[in-house]
């Protein structure tokens, strides 16, 4: 059996189907998950402090448990605050320098969990839609805090961002910070995408454009685990589908750098050992 690594994965415990999804995806191939814990909002918290983001965390830290009792191989949570609640903040009266201490306050919460071993890596952005100058420059300082975060714990921060493919600018911010920019991860990436490493959105013709490249990648399904949504973004099934596909392609190079060398390169994990 070969590692079949999905990078973006939620799993949701109370709301969704948590550990069956993770169940799903094992069963057509899956061997390695990161699961990224959902907002505040979704359990129901209006977060007022850094410490109010623990139950998503640990709603996300509990459902890794559970998963690694099925897969071949293993999960890892990865932590933090999603760059929509700035605009959640802003709408309840929170000035954008406020709501920017507030969600520096959630990674610091997230960077603990890594400190201590619980957690692999960290998550941050900024929105994916328009805002204005005040919250786009406050959401960019929360990046930035996660850089500085991830260098000090030496570990990657995972972004959720607006859409595009030229991320230098940013892997420039995360380098200025200490952090390496293959050490950055941009989820939900096209093919194209530079200056971060790409997750790839298990697209057929954007993974082809990857493996094409050379580059180092991963691949992702960005599942939601919504009862509201089902298959929302991707599948579960998703990930061990296309490298089926992928390999019937002849794309082997590509997959051995999409769920092996990468996420040991990004990570510092290894896909080969953790597999029973």
């Amino acid at each position: 059996m070969d590692p079949v690594l999905d990078d973006h994965m939620h799993l949701d415990p109370v709301n969704g189907r948590g550990v069956e999804a993770c169940e799903e995806f094992a069963d057509h191939g899956g061997t390695h998950l990161l699961v990224l814990n959902k907002p505040s909002w979704h359990y129901g918290v209006e977060v007022e402090e850094g410490g109010d983001f623990q139950t998503a965390y640990d709603h996300t830290v509990d459902v890794v448990r559970e998963s690694n009792e099925v897969l071949a191989g293993r999960a890892w949570p990865v932590l933090g605050v999603h760059p929509a609640l700035i605009s959640q903040l802003v709408d309840r009266g929170y000035a954008p320098e406020e709501a920017r201490d507030l969600m520096r306050a959630g990674l610091d919460t997230a960077a603990e969990y890594v400190a201590d071993g619980r957690a692999l890596a960290l998550k941050s952005g900024r929105p994916h839609y328009e805002v204005d100058e005040a919250v786009w420059e406050a959401s960019n300082e929360v990046m930035r805090h996660a850089f500085a975060l991830g260098a000090d714990l030496g570990c990657a921060v995972q972004l959720h961002t607006e859409d595009g493919e030229d991320f230098t600018e940013v892997a420039e911010w995360a380098e200025a910070a200490g952090i390496r920019r293959e050490h950055v991860v941009k989820h939900y990436s096209t093919g194209g995408v530079v200056g971060p490493t790409p997750s790839v959105l298990a697209d057929r013709e954007e993974l082809v454009r990857a493996a094409e490249r050379g580059i180092p990648f991963m691949m992702e399904t960005d599942f939601i685990d919504d009862p509201d949504r089902p298959g929302a973004v991707l599948g579960p099934k998703t990930v061990p589908r296309r490298t089926r596909w992928l390999r019937e392609e002849g794309y082997d190079g590509a997959l051995e750098r999409a769920h092996v060398e990468t996420p040991r390169m990004v990570y510092g994990i290894d896909t080969r050992a953790t597999l029973e």
